[in-house]
């Protein structure tokens, strides 16, 4: 692929925020790091989509991300169905969806997360979950997300909004789950990103400025 001086320049600056933004995130102490988990956890446990949800699809921490152990927990003590993100193994670049119990079994991925081992009968499409909630390295104040290069999310909810595959069924309401100091005054955006209705940190709740296309009303 060829880059323009402009393009170069973009990709630049979002290795340098991804880069800057990790190495803070790692800094963060044992004790902030539970302090935010158990904050984010009261956010999410009131939200309302998720509390009229059935299905959530969501990670296990990794790279200094909020803990969602806590979460995991309530969504399974409140009968809520969990998916853990897995790597397509025939379609690059793309995610599976498998659901995630006490007693999965567990693989470690080549990127060194814990993942479940593949089973085609776990596996739930993006399309049919009721609430993702997305890891990131970055955002700002009008909802852009800044994933880690790989492209995986972004790809995953541009198909869930892809009528033919929806049936005009209500789309999954995408949720990005980042620590306060991963915000920043303005992401430089690529024509391939999508942005999110809502970020939840343990302080705030940024809502998206351009998300019509994600209404869940």
């Amino acid at each position: 692929m060829n880059f323009s001086p402009s393009s170069h320049s973009t990709t630049s600056s979002r290795q340098s925020i991804r880069k800057n933004i990790r190495s803070q995130r790692n800094a963060l102490s044992t004790t902030y790091q539970q302090t935010a988990a158990n904050m984010l956890f009261n956010r999410l446990t009131t939200h309302r989509e998720i509390s009229s949800a059935n299905s959530v699809a969501l990670y296990l921490s990794n790279d200094g991300e909020l803990e969602l152990q806590l979460f995991i927990h309530w969504c399974w003590q409140n009968k809520k169905e969990v998916y853990l993100p897995v790597v397509h193994p025939f379609s690059k670049g793309h995610l599976l969806f498998l659901k995630y119990q006490s007693d999965t079994s567990m693989n470690i991925s080549d990127l060194g997360i814990r993942e479940p081992k593949l089973d085609v009968r776990l596996i739930k499409h993006a399309s049919e979950m009721d609430v993702i909630l997305t890891p990131l390295v970055a955002f700002d104040a009008s909802g852009n997300r800044l994933g880690m290069g790989g492209g995986f999310y972004d790809r995953t909810l541009a198909a869930c909004l892809q009528p033919s595959k929806r049936h005009n069924i209500k789309p999954p309401y995408p949720i990005g789950i980042a620590h306060d100091c991963q915000q920043v005054e303005h992401l430089p955006i690529e024509h391939w990103d999508i942005p999110l209705p809502e970020i939840i940190t343990p302080t705030q709740i940024i809502y998206g400025s351009t998300l019509a296309k994600f209404d869940n009303k």
